[in-house]
């Protein structure tokens, strides 16, 4: 059999044993050449990467993977952030084609600024990563729709709220009551970024009226024994830690981990007292990564994902 290959304006007439042996066996011994250097400049890459935390002067903890190379970004509210290790394993294992994942967990207040203005800005270090999934609660959501980012969501879990306190809760800390007591120091977060704050107030308010809202909001916090937090789920836990704080209210789901791995103590809050949060999932509308996006908005949906956040304390989607 013949073959032809064109030379600029000359024809050459050779055989197809002659071409395998001229083209084909160059090509391929190039290829693979080639395959293996990429994997080299990978493994190379990772080999060569520079770790640099220096903490508390440089350690970013809620800004988390790739940006440069993401295949997938989500921006989510940041009382999540201990679920997400098994979750995106979880993820992984499912769609082992998409690799790099960038996500933030910050504020609900911080992520939806953060999408209006396009960017966030950590000290000197600026991130414009446009987000392909969104996670977050409903009010969120409506702001996001009204911004014409999202157009629907779906819920995917629930929390309720419970007390903070050091093991072994030396101040004896029963119920939010106890928290409007003079000698009790209360971190809170702030209201101004932290929808959290608000819930955490109309559960003062159940439990005993709009006077222990003030005396917490207002008296406790102009004599400094009430304090704001600018990362709520960051901060709380550090705050009783080194004692500055003797108790913060926070969802029941961030107190168990406390729990499990600091010498931290959760104090539950009767249902009749407390209030519930949902969260939920929406794909952003023009999303970079849209089919990565979708699956994973799908998966949120699905038993196992349901499964690893109630083994973190989050509930059903109410």
């Amino acid at each position: 059999m013949l073959w032809i290959l064109a030379n600029n304006t000359n024809l050459t007439y050779i055989r197809r044993s002659a071409y395998d042996r001229v083209v084909l066996r160059p090509l391929t011994a190039l290829a693979a050449a080639l395959t293996l250097f990429a994997a080299l400049s990978v493994s190379t890459a990772q080999a060569r990467l520079v770790e640099f935390s220096v903490p508390p002067v440089d350690q970013v903890l809620d800004l988390h993977g790739d940006p440069a190379r993401a295949q997938l970004v989500i921006f989510m509210a940041g009382n999540q952030y201990m679920v997400m290790p098994a979750l995106l394993g979880a993820f992984r294992a499912r769609h082992p084609e998409i690799r790099s994942v960038f996500y933030e967990t910050l504020p609900p207040g911080i992520v939806i600024r953060q999408v209006r203005a396009g960017a966030l800005s950590v000290g000197n270090l600026l991130i414009s990563a446009r987000p392909d999934v969104l996670l977050t609660g409903p009010r969120g959501m409506r702001n996001l729709q009204q911004m014409g980012k999202v157009s629907a969501w779906h819920a995917y879990a629930s929390n309720t709220l419970a007390i903070l306190v050091r093991a072994g809760n030396p101040l004896r800390i029963r119920s939010l009551r106890d928290l409007g007591r003079a000698n009790v120091r209360v971190v809170m977060p702030n209201p101004k970024w932290e929808g959290v704050a608000e819930q955490i107030e109309g559960a003062y308010a159940k439990a005993g009226g709009a006077q222990l809202v003030h005396t917490i909001m207002v008296t406790k916090l102009a004599a400094g024994t009430t304090m704001l937090t600018r990362i709520h789920h960051r901060q709380t836990p550090l705050y009783l830690l080194d004692g500055r704080a003797d108790a913060g209210p926070l969802w029941r789901s961030e107190a168990l981990y406390q729990q499990r791995i600091r010498p931290l103590e959760m104090v539950p809050i009767p249902e009749k007292e407390s209030v519930h949060a949902q969260y939920d999932a929406a794909v952003v509308r023009g999303a970079p990564h849209a089919p990565a996006a979708q699956a994973f908005v799908t998966f949120m949906q699905s038993p196992q994902a349901r499964a690893i956040f109630a083994s973190y304390g989050f509930a059903p989607p109410r």
